[in-house]
């Protein structure tokens, strides 16, 4: 409350000449920077140490991903590769079992063609 008070009473008196209110600028100023930095510490000891990576989850939102229907575009075109994305949402199936059970691409088409670290980055 008295930082409230102190923030109004110094912006009635101001008529921009803030020489006078420079100690209460700097006293809010570091103020907020106290706030900001004790939800950092706050933030880091209760939501990232100790966190760590599911693989085993990731893995499977990764083969699960209908995204990775991209790498097909260039050797079945983008059509095919339509039909097998949209065939894998309707019936609840990865990429994989949709562009298997369609006839489109074999499970070692798949393997060869759809490499997921290889469309993290920047394609060379």
């Amino acid at each position: 409350m008295g930082n409230h008070t102190s923030i109004s009473i110094g912006g009635s008196q101001g008529n921009f000449e803030l020489n006078v209110y420079k100690p209460m600028i700097i006293h809010n100023l570091l103020h907020s920077i106290r706030i900001i930095s004790d939800s950092c510490y706050s933030f880091s000891d209760k939501c990232i140490v100790g966190l760590k990576a599911n693989r085993e989850k990731i893995s499977q939102h990764l083969e699960n991903s209908l995204m990775l229907v991209t790498a097909l575009n260039p050797h079945i075109g983008y059509d095919k590769a339509a039909k097998i994305a949209k065939n894998a949402h309707d019936n609840n199936l990865t990429l994989r079992q949709s562009a298997t059970q369609l006839g489109l691409v074999s499970n070692d088409e798949f393997d060869e063609w759809v490499k997921p670290e290889q469309m993290i980055g920047p394609s060379d």
